[in-house]
């Protein structure tokens, strides 16, 4: 090759490779990685949908989803920059950010509350007033919030004696009531109830409180960021096809429950998980996602907030929280 012929092909050679890196970079999608609050489960499952269906690669994402399980505080995985986004209920977020977290959420997909406490009938519990010198099974790690909201309503001492009740730190199992530990337990409509009806305790010797029908509901799985985060024009971007693409999967998943269960099934690499507990679980789920678009409804919000701060001289949190949503991810995703 001649000095002339190499000098007219460099141009044309970096050109090229040029053009290369430049399709490459469109290419490149944005990595983020979300902590889930529990393990993999259908109670997730509009995130595995989105992951598996493509939907977060349609909106150039190369999402990580990381389960959470009984030693994993997400709180802590989000501050110490182990995800980008976390999944919690709104109680334990706000309490984390009273005491100096600056979480924020920005969005809801979870409209209702799963949360009961089932009792077995033979106790004698029939309401509310029946609970004192009673042993409740409670999930603490931040789940204890909700019910110690409700007992401060109800004013029911929770250190024990003949006019409180016995709080049991309850495992996340339903044990204390198979053995009878325990005279009601925590239990999630869409997992623990499943497990106690699974273990053989008919529907008919058991009385369960709803949460919601108490008037004590807190908002459950939003999804929660660093407020640092909205400040970068980029990241609220990118968030906002976050939040898009696993909406798409949550009425996806809605629609399609037991589809979504297997998908859940397939991302379990634990294999604890069955298909008929997830189907179940995924039926139940969709009842609590349904009506909800993805942005926070700031009566929920506030519902929740006013069940927080109500409890006499023992509240969740103790003054009302300033910033601790915002609308600008969803405004930016859906239009609004």
């Amino acid at each position: 090759m001649t000095i002339k012929t190499w000098a007219a092909t460099v141009p044309a050679a970096m050109a090229g490779a040029a053009m290369g890196l430049a399709a490459q970079g469109a290419m490149a999608q944005d990595a983020l990685t979300l902590q889930l609050k529990w393990v993999t489960q259908s109670q997730f499952a509009g995130y595995y949908v989105a992951l598996e269906e493509g939907f977060y690669e349609e909106e150039n994402l190369d999402v990580t989803i990381k389960p959470g399980g009984p030693d994993i505080a997400p709180v802590q995985v989000l501050m110490g920059g182990g995800a980008d986004v976390m999944v919690d209920w709104m109680p334990s977020a706000l309490a984390a950010r009273e005491n100096g977290a600056p979480v924020v959420n920005i969005a809801q997909p979870f409209k209702s509350s799963g949360m009961m406490l089932t009792c077995l009938k033979e106790t004698g519990i029939e309401t509310p007033e029946d609970f004192p010198g009673k042993k409740l099974g409670v999930w603490f790690f931040g789940n204890e919030y909700p019910f110690l909201s409700w007992m401060s309503q109800l004013e029911i001492p929770t250190e024990g004696g003949e006019d409180g009740v016995e709080v049991l730190k309850q495992a996340f199992n339903v044990d204390p009531l198979l053995q009878k530990q325990a005279d009601c337990i925590s239990t999630m409509t869409y997992n623990e109830y499943w497990q106690v009806l699974d273990a053989g305790i008919a529907e008919e010797d058991l009385v369960t409180f709803k949460y919601e029908d108490q008037g004590v509901a807190t908002l459950e799985d939003g999804l929660y960021v660093l407020e640092e985060d909205l400040e970068d024009p980029a990241t609220v971007e990118k968030l906002a096809r976050f939040v898009r693409a696993s909406m798409k999967g949550w009425k996806w998943a809605e629609e399609n429950p037991d589809a979504a269960a297997e998908i859940v099934l397939e991302y379990d690499e634990t294999g604890a998980q069955t298909e008929e507990h997830q189907q179940w679980m995924m039926g139940e789920v969709a009842k609590l996602t349904a009506g909800s678009d993805g942005t926070l409804d700031e009566a929920d919000y506030q519902r929740t907030v006013d069940s927080l701060m109500s409890g006499g001289s023992d509240p969740v949190i103790t003054k009302t929280p300033e910033g601790a949503f915002s609308h600008v991810v969803t405004d930016q995703a859906f239009g609004g």
